[in-house]
């Protein structure tokens, strides 16, 4: 028995920009936001801002001990979260990370939080620098062990099982035996979890059958196991072995169940367990929905998945950003852009606002059908309305600039880049330099390779030697001196990073 009933009409615009009214209600909102909060979001930001600034371009401890005082900026757990969270999405330098955090862990009176304990973790763990990792986390035990929790277990886990093997990740999770406060089957599930998202479910798997003697298997375990299911067969005999062991399924187990079937394009299979769920007195949410408007993308019927995101509201289910943003990505996969945009209309009356998600679903589109104009309007839209692009929108629009040849197009994305901190630079930088050494804009590659240095990021080694041959073809050698001397602030140890990780992968 199906959850759907057909629609009489059907929606066949097709236009390739957002609508005037989408433009209109989103400038709007944007407007009304600015006019009550701005002030005070503004001074905070530019507070942020400040602290940003001077930790990238202090060269010692002791400049950025002075420059900190005399900023005149009010140090607080809010400042230090938000300068930390900066670090990592714009891919920041993790000893200076570090240094920031150290310098105010040791500031009398002051404990950071849990959430900004975790990032900068995270932090280095991004920058493969497990060795400090440890030391932050003794440091944080001495001082206050309350901080360190299963969520900071996983957020190190993830890290460690990125790039190293299962053996090692293990070894990890045993080391955290004498930092949490309670091991227990929280811990094991935040390892089951790590090894579903980051390896594979046979390690996931196995580690579960030669740990669960140790812990207490709940339902959060099975659920945890549940979602890293491939095979639509594998997923539905492990549900089975749940209900043998006498624990009963949620909405989070048929979520994860619905979800495996919909990825394995068994839509049936999807609506014979939301019967079953309501059977069970279990009422599907806004995930199941998700789930089946994507299964049904997958399946070529986009409508149908336009049809559940309204008829799911009969249900008493409202649709949020992702139950559009699925169906979004049905109508772009179809290349029937009026029906996606006009869902875009729709989160927008709806309060929703697109976020960075729904805009990526048009530029990676627009990136694999080569539609430079489509891509630069959505593009120039998108940072009216103050929505910033993820790194992976960065990346279609800088291969595409790159592909055409849009050199001043690209150098525009790379201002905003710096001018409001989004988007990965080390990723951006190398496809932006390849473009810019390639049209002989020597000047241009030396002006973005300074501001990357300046915020504190290593440009890339292939990068630097690409720019340094054409300044010594230029006879530029009190440039390349100074581009010498700004790259030797990274240190030696890093001169090899990239070959080093390019053989690692």
């Amino acid at each position: 028995m199906g959850i759907l009933k057909p629609l009489s009409s059907r929606y066949a615009l097709d236009f390739p920009l957002l609508s005037k009214n989408t433009t209109n209600l989103l400038n709007a909102r944007s407007f009304l936001s600015r006019l009550f909060f701005s002030s005070d979001i503004s001074r905070r930001n530019d507070d942020v801002d400040t602290v940003f600034r001077i930790l990238t371009s202090c060269t010692s401890s002791k400049n950025l001990k002075q420059s900190l005082k005399s900023s005149g900026v009010n140090i607080s757990n809010d400042l230090v979260d938000k300068v930390l969270k900066r670090f990592r999405f714009s891919h920041g330098n993790p000893l200076q990370a570090l240094e920031f955090f150290r310098y105010i862990d040791n500031r009398r009176g002051f404990y950071h939080t849990a959430d900004s304990l975790d990032t900068m973790l995270y932090i280095l763990g991004r920058g493969r620098r497990f060795d400090l990792i440890w030391d932050v986390l003794a440091d944080t035990k001495r001082k206050d062990k309350s901080l360190i929790s299963p969520r900071t277990m996983q957020v190190v886990l993830a890290r460690v099982a990125k790039v190293c093997s299962v053996r090692q990740t293990i070894e990890t999770f045993e080391r955290f035996k004498k930092l949490v406060p309670e091991f227990d089957i929280t811990c094991f599930n935040a390892l089951l979890r790590t090894l579903c998202q980051e390896k594979s479910m046979t390690d996931a798997r196995n580690v579960y059958h030669s740990l669960k003697h140790d812990f207490r298997p709940n339902l959060q375990t099975f659920n945890t196991l549940l979602s890293g299911w491939k095979s639509v067969e594998e997923a539905e005999g492990f549900f089975e072995e749940m209900r043998e062991m006498g624990v009963k399924p949620d909405i989070v187990s048929y979520n994860c169940l619905i979800d495996v079937c919909c990825k394995g394009r068994e839509v049936e299979k999807a609506y014979k367990l939301v019967e079953r769920m309501r059977d069970e007195d279990i009422s599907p949410d806004v995930i199941t929905y998700t789930s089946i408007i994507g299964g049904l993308g997958l399946v070529g019927q986009p409508d149908k998945g336009g049809d559940v995101l309204k008829e799911m509201k009969e249900y008493g289910c409202y649709p949020d950003a992702a139950a559009y943003n699925a169906a979004i990505r049905n109508f772009c996969i179809a290349k029937r852009f009026g029906d996606a945009f006009r869902l875009m209309d729709e989160m927008v009356e709806k309060g929703l606002g697109p976020n960075a998600t729904t805009y990526n679903l048009f530029f990676r589109v627009f990136f694999w059908s080569n539609d430079l104009r489509s891509a630069w309007n959505l593009y120039q839209r998108m940072m009216d309305t103050g929505c910033l692009p993820n790194t992976q929108s960065c990346m279609f629009l800088i291969k595409l600039f790159k592909r055409q040849e849009k050199v001043e197009m690209a150098l525009q994305l790379w201002n905003h880049m710096v001018e409001k901190c989004f988007g990965s630079y080390i990723l951006v930088s190398d496809v932006l330099f390849d473009l810019l050494c390639d049209m002989g804009k020597l000047v241009e590659a030396e002006k973005c390779f300074l501001e990357m240095i300046e915020k504190g990021h290593k440009p890339s080694n292939v990068s630097f030697r690409r720019i340094k041959v054409l300044m010594e073809l230029a006879n530029k050698q009190e440039a390349l001196q100074n581009l010498s001397q700004k790259m030797a602030i990274f240190g030696p140890s890093i001169v090899h990073e990239r070959e080093e990780n390019q053989a690692e992968m």
